[in-house]
């Protein structure tokens, strides 16, 4: 406590004039007002970071309906309610830049995973994955599943009305959402390994124009899940190229994050070239022990596209761990087309050498099934295999690994989640340290409860942002704390043109993070995923507080972000 008054004491002699003029919003005058309540709520004595990189000044601020009013010195008298946040970090809110959350908000609108780790927007629709546009051939098993799954009804087609249902349900947080080239591909011209016919790739045009129209940011591809990942770069490009003159963000899940990772950089950034968008690679990693060594040339690669003028960012969450369907680890020819024809070829017995043979290979490049546990199932008869690898569930029920995996899958219809251990922390650190490298959970916004409550899922999803925070700050000195929180606010508000947020400065909208810089830290753990972290005590979103003291308050003030364009 000492050392922190000491800092703060050094700040506000030091520091208090470049700080000022920083969060004062340029221009804005920070001049007293005469009223005798002028602010709705007014934040005492927290050391305030303005989120663009600059030190914390030890200040006050003045919040009216959604809008940062004023910073500086302000009598605890003129607001209507004071929170006294001596000893606590005051940031604007974070940006999940990397996030999958669509139907669960619908399922919970109080997006507890997402919102007690401080996060106030979510940037969602990744991986070539959106809830929309949806294909006609499998709108009837989208509706099953949400309903069985989220006990959700699916009443949407396309962007409009997904968006029209969050609206009439409210949400916690802000949401904002990039449309899937897999949602797009396979809408346009269904989910087989085929290049497309000139009017279909007019079609897939037509239909990214029209998402950012409505309000999408940009585009996501899912490079190594189907359909999206039987198009070419050339395919690509030509989508892209339609989201670059809207000035939209192109996110990518390249093809390869393992053996064919360089190449798969190539192409990725071949792709920005050929467009000229803005290009964001989702969560950066290098997979698999045999290529644990390629970090370098990763790297290099990344900061050559940027000298080279390509507007290039990448997000990362801070475990060696990834999570995604347990389907991934068959092969892509097995997986295309609908989920019935994938559970149709897992029951093939002419394909069973095949598919035998490629998970034999990929169990060489994992070095064993027990990197890999299951995370979710559909079925309650299946629940006890959540949380355990594929080793041990496969030893109680007496099968292979293989055979394990192939069985339940086609029980539970493709609805089986996993966790896969796949990194190293050596370069987890320096990827999360990289000055081109933002902060995503790659996750979904869940609850400790009800239906979202039912998985053991990654912790990523509850502890993304204080981890980072805790334990990668503060204890493992990566960054500065300022610089760190850059990454989590300033820069992907920038990157997505998210106007007035992710930055604390006169004029912008109220969306805060009040946490405890020497507290701060995640719980979940892999065995025990829903928990959520310490030292977050108040979260605010436009302005009305929704985590207070670490509990939910149930209010949700959040709103959908939508692209602004000119074209």
């Amino acid at each position: 406590m000492t050392d922190r008054i000491k800092r703060r004491d050094f700040l506000k002699k030091a520091g208090r004039a470049v700080a000022a003029a920083s969060l004062a919003g340029g221009g804005i005058a920070l001049t007293g007002c005469s009223s005798d309540k002028d602010y709705d709520l007014v934040i005492k004595d927290g050391l305030v970071f303005d989120g663009l990189g600059n030190p914390g000044l030890v200040t006050d601020i003045g919040i009216s309906g959604n809008s940062i009013k004023y910073i500086g010195s302000v009598s605890p008298s003129r607001g209507v309610r004071v929170i006294d946040a001596r000893g606590s970090a005051v940031t604007p809110g974070f940006i999940d830049v990397h996030d999958h959350t669509d139907a669960q908000l619908l399922a919970n609108s109080r997006a507890e995973s997402s919102v007690h780790q401080g996060i106030t927007t979510l940037i969602s629709g990744n991986c070539g994955s959106s809830p929309f546009p949806i294909a006609e051939e499998i709108f009837e098993e989208q509706k099953e599943s949400l309903k069985k799954q989220y006990d959700v009804d699916l009443t949407w087609r396309d962007i409009t009305g997904f968006f029209a249902r969050l609206q009439e349900k409210g949400m916690a947080l802000n949401y904002a959402t990039l449309v899937g080239q897999g949602a797009i591909r396979g809408a346009a011209m269904g989910f087989n390994d085929r290049p497309p016919k000139p009017e279909e790739l007019e079609k897939m045009k037509a239909l990214v124009a029209e998402n950012i129209k409505n309000g999408a940011l940009g585009m996501s591809t899912g490079l190594e899940y189907t359909p999206g990942s039987f198009a070419q770069g050339d395919e690509i490009a030509e989508l892209a190229k339609i989201v670059a003159q809207r000035g939209g963000v192109y996110a990518s899940h390249m093809r390869d994050e393992g053996d064919l990772l360089i190449e798969s950089l190539d192409e990725t950034i071949g792709v920005a070239k050929q467009s000229g968008v803005s290009l964001q690679i989702s969560h950066l990693k290098v997979a698999y022990p045999r290529n644990w060594n390629k970090i370098d040339a990763a790297l290099a690669k990344i900061e050559e596209a940027k000298k080279d003028g390509v507007d290039i960012f990448c997000d990362r969450y801070p475990y060696i761990a990834g999570a995604t369907s347990l389907s991934f680890n068959f092969p892509l020819w097995a997986r295309q087309g609908t989920t019935e024809e994938f559970i149709a070829r897992l029951k093939d017995p002419y394909q069973d050498a095949r598919l035998r043979a490629f998970l034999a290979e990929r169990e060489k490049k994992l070095g064993s099934w027990d990197k890999v546990v299951i995370s979710s199932v559909l079925f309650e008869k299946n629940r006890p295999f959540q949380g355990k690898n594929i080793l041990q569930a496969s030893k109680e029920t007496g099968k292979a690994p293989y055979e394990f995996m192939r069985d339940l899958i086609i029980e539970e219809k493709n609805a089986v989640g996993m966790v896969i251990f796949l990194g190293t922390e050596e370069n987890l650190k320096r990827i999360l340290a990289h000055p081109l490298v933002g902060v995503g959970t790659d996750g979904e916004a869940l609850a400790p409860y009800g239906l979202l409550g039912r998985s053991k899922p990654h912790p990523r999803m509850y502890g993304t942002f204080p981890r980072i925070l805790g334990k990668y700050v503060r204890e493992a000195k990566l960054l500065k704390l300022e610089e760190m929180l850059k990454k989590m606010t300033s820069l992907p508000a920038g990157k997505f043109g998210l106007d007035k947020r992710g930055v604390l400065q006169a004029g912008s909208y109220a969306d805060l993070v009040i946490f405890d810089p020497d507290k701060v830290i995640d719980r979940a753990t892999w065995s025990d995923p829903h928990q959520y972290p310490a030292g977050m005590d108040y979260v605010l979103v436009n302005g009305q507080v929704v985590i207070e003291g670490g509990v939910h308050t149930g209010k949700l003030p959040g709103k959908i972000l939508r692209k602004k364009i000119s074209a």
